[in-house]
């Protein structure tokens, strides 16, 4: 069975990290990426800062992936 694509998916997605009451701790840039099993989807990394206490900071990485995509090799 063939992995599958998302031919319309951008090659940058961004990502808007927000506490429960809507307060913004940042932003993270995803770029397209095809991981080394064969999956394809986002990689974005960075760091965030805690709005109610500015010196509490914290890193994020994060794999975004498309379900299905990993190759059957």
């Amino acid at each position: 069975m063939a992995s599958k694509r998302d031919d319309k998916a951008p090659k940058v997605i961004m990502l808007t990290i927000t506490g429960p009451n809507g307060e913004k701790w940042g932003e993270l840039v995803g770029a397209a990426k095809e991981f080394k099993t064969g999956s394809v989807g986002f990689y974005a990394s960075g760091k965030i800062v805690n709005p109610d206490n500015p010196e509490a900071s914290y890193q994020i990485g994060c794999n975004i992936t498309l379900i299905g995509s990993k190759s059957d090799d």
